[in-house]
C-alpha cells in the first residue's frame, strides 16, 4: 500500500500596497523631474556650462522648449510642481508618522555594521538613500530658486561664491536625482521585486 505524502499549496504572493498619496507623489515626481530636466538641458544649451558657448551640447531629442525662453518657462513651470510636490508629501509623512519607516535610524546603521541578513541590510540601504535624497533636492530646489531670482535672493548667491558657481552645483544635482532614482528602484527591486515597485504607481 502506497502512503500518499500531502501536498502543500504555495502560499500566494502578499499584494503590496502603496497609500494613494505614496502613488501621487511618485508620478508628480515622474512628470516634474522629467519635465525639469529637458527644460533645463536646452536652457544649458543656450550658454553651456563647460566650455562656454562653444562647449557641449546636449542633443535636441533630449530638449523641451525648443529655445531658451520656452525652456525657462517649462523649467520654471514644472519647478513649481515639483516643489509644491515635495512640500504636501513632507507634511503627509509627518502627520501619518510615516517618517519613522521611510529613513534611516540607528537600528539600520547597527543593521549596516554588524547584521549578516542581506535582506534587513538591503531595508537599511533603502532608508539610507531615501534619507540621503533629501539634502540633494533641497539642494537642487535651493538653487534653482537663486538662479530664478538672484536679486531678490542675492544671500543664496553669495553662500555659493558666485553666479557661476550656483549654477554649477545646480546642473550636477541632476545626475545625483537621477543615481538615486536608479539606486531606489534597485533596492526596491532587492527588498520588494516588482510587486514593491508596480505598487509605487498603480
Amino acid at each position: 500500500m502506497e502512503s500518499s505524502v500531502p501536498t502543500q499549496t504555495p502560499r500566494p504572493p502578499l499584494k503590496v500596497t502603496q497609500a494613494i498619496p505614496a502613488k501621487i507623489f511618485h508620478w508628480a515626481n515622474i512628470i516634474s523631474l522629467l519635465l525639469m530636466i529637458t527644460s533645463g538641458l536646452q536652457i544649458y544649451n543656450a550658454n553651456p556650462v563647460f566650455g562656454g558657448r562653444a562647449g557641449w551640447h546636449f542633443p535636441p531629442i533630449l530638449l523641451l522648449g525648443g529655445w531658451l525662453a520656452g525652456g525657462r518657462h517649462w523649467h520654471f513651470a514644472a519647478m513649481w510642481l515639483f516643489a509644491i510636490n515635495l512640500l504636501w508629501y513632507g507634511i503627509y509623512i509627518v502627520i501619518t508618522r510615516r517618517w519613522k519607516h521611510r529613513f534611516v535610524g540607528s537600528n539600520d546603521l547597527k543593521v549596516l555594521q554588524q547584521s549578516q541578513n542581506q535582506k534587513r541590510r538591503n531595508y537599511a540601504w533603502h532608508r539610507v538613500a531615501y534619507t540621503a535624497i533629501i539634502p540633494i533636492l533641497l539642494l537642487a530646489v535651493i538653487t534653482g530658486i537663486g538662479m530664478y531670482k538672484p536679486g531678490q535672493f542675492s544671500w543664496i548667491v553669495d553662500c555659493f561664491g558666485s553666479w557661476f558657481a550656483l549654477r554649477i552645483v545646480h546642473f550636477i544635482s541632476v545626475p545625483l536625482v537621477i543615481i538615486f532614482a536608479l539606486i531606489h528602484s534597485l533596492l526596491g527591486l532587492k527588498v520588494g521585486g516588482s510587486r514593491l515597485i508596480d505598487s509605487m504607481f498603480w
